[in-house]
């Protein structure tokens, strides 16, 4: 059960982060999505939601490996 929370926990920022790279995309082939007014408004939400997505992914790993020893030393909680 605490697995299945664990993966959906982690399914919600990878959808942000998968949205995130299509509006970067979509910026780049000049395609503007409904909510944006301009090109690059929708740049720059999509590079938010990719950075926010990809660090939370990150940094819940990296936790979880600190929590089990699994890092370098210098990464060690002291």
């Amino acid at each position: 059960m605490i697995r299945l929370i664990a993966l959906l926990i982690l399914v919600i920022p990878g959808i942000m982060a998968g949205l995130g790279i299509k509006l970067m995309r979509d910026m780049l082939f000049g395609i503007l999505q409904a909510p944006f007014p301009y090109l690059w408004l929708q740049f720059m939400i999509g590079l938010l939601l990719f950075l926010g997505g990809l660090g939370f992914i990150g940094g819940f790993i990296f936790r979880r490996d600190q929590k089990n020893n699994r890092v370098q030393k210098r990464f060690q909680k002291k």
